[in-house]
């Protein structure tokens, strides 16, 4: 449902750029002051300098998406690493168990079949 709407969203977004961009164009509405961007002249229209707004924010959203997805990834593989550290540990803890239980065991066998520890069993 959230993709669906993602997508209705960047398509009204594509159509209001693209009327921006083809409403401000031609002669009746170019750039008459100077303008410039880092020592770049930028000459054209209005539109043209929409279009130019455009790209810049597309590509700025692209990067904080990227950031974004890089930061939950990493996340989510911290989380498993603590999950699986948990499991670790109660794995190791069932097996220290067993073990301990295994060693009682094995006295109280021993202690039954020799009852004096003194004496040699035969």
């Amino acid at each position: 449902m959230l993709v669906i709407v993602g997508l209705v969203v960047l398509l009204a977004a594509v159509v209001i750029g693209l009327t921006g961009v083809l409403a401000n164009a031609g002669d009746a509405h170019s750039l008459t002051d100077d303008f410039s961007v880092f020592g770049y002249h930028v000459t054209g229209s209005t539109g043209s300098l929409l279009l130019y707004g455009i790209v810049i924010g597309a590509v700025g959203a692209l990067g904080v998406a990227m950031a974004l997805a890089g930061a939950r990834r990493t996340a989510r593989r911290g989380k498993q690493a603590r999950h699986d550290l948990a499991q670790s540990q109660r794995n190791t803890e069932f097996v220290v168990h067993e073990r301990d239980e295994l060693a009682q065991q094995n006295e109280t066998l021993t202690e039954r079949q020799n009852p004096n520890p003194g004496e040699p069993h035969i």
